[in-house]
């Protein structure tokens, strides 16, 4: 038997009207379903401002004889992009337990925009890495923190871990659609620490052997904190913003297909 939908009632589940009702209606529900989950609140909120802590106390005084400068400002923007990281694992984590419990299934036989659902992933995600940003920054404020550049570049160092962010989510959301294995997307937050062990914002470049300096100069996290330092405190800012719009640009674009097709497809069982 053929079941019969009205064209009025088909046109209506995909008009843009809809598709914003409909996005903002799951972002809620996402957002809503975050705050409640124990694991996302650490990894966005706690457990970054904890590690912002334990680094300024146990290592931040012996960088600032090292370099003549607090060591804030390399690991307030480290942090900061790191807490983005791990949200967007438990984000994948999430996802990939809907999945299998069948609620993107149910959600595909809804009258919902179909473009409703990643659309609201995305959303949730930039609203989750602000709002741990700013977290991460309201911390690094009581420990002597500052902004020395004006608004704009404060405003810009806040929605930088947001774009490093939601190109790491995007790779994360299309493991996490591809593969029926949580465990693969939980692997993925090995990174995590390597990326953040081995960066600028951790110690500075000098502090390195020198055979692998290269490498920690020019791996994605250090160029966004780079970025963040020159933005928060002033110093060359060109070539590390532009390189880390282009990694995280280029990350999105690579695995937004992917991510979108295997959301699909996930959604229809």
């Amino acid at each position: 038997m053929t079941l019969f939908v009205s064209p009025a009632i088909r046109d209506s589940e995909t008009s843009t009207a809809v598709l914003v009702r409909h996005t903002l209606l799951q972002t809620q529900r996402l957002l809503l379903r975050s705050a409640r989950n124990p694991v996302a609140l650490l990894e966005t909120l706690i457990v970054p401002c904890l590690l912002l802590v334990m680094l300024d106390t146990v290592i931040g005084g012996q960088i600032q004889k090292f370099t003549g400068g607090d060591a804030l400002y390399g690991s307030v923007p480290m942090v900061a992009i790191v807490g983005a990281l791990s949200g967007a694992v438990a984000s994948g984590v999430m996802l990939g337990r809907e999945r299998e419990a069948g609620l993107l299934a149910r959600f595909w036989v809804l009258p919902v925009h179909r473009a409703s659902g990643l659309a609201a992933r995305i959303l949730a995600e930039g609203c989750r890495i602000l709002a741990g940003t700013v977290t991460v920054v309201l911390v690094g404020f009581l420990l002597g923190f500052r902004f020395e550049n004006g608004v704009f570049a404060a405003v810009v160092f806040l929605l930088l871990p947001v774009l490093f962010g939601l190109a790491f989510a995007t790779f994360v959301t299309a493991i996490a659609v591809f593969t029926a294995k949580v465990t693969l997307v939980e692997a993925i937050a090995v990174l995590t620490p390597l990326l953040m062990f081995f960066s600028t914002g951790f110690v500075p470049l000098a502090a390195y052997p020198t055979w692998i300096q290269p490498v920690v100069r020019n791996q994605p996290l250090s160029i966004a904190v780079d970025a963040m330092h020159a933005l928060a405190l002033g110093g060359p800012l060109a070539h590390s913003l532009i390189l880390t719009v282009i990694w995280a640009l280029g990350a999105i674009v690579v695995f937004a297909v992917p991510a979108a097709v295997g959301y699909r497809r996930a959604s229809r069982g």
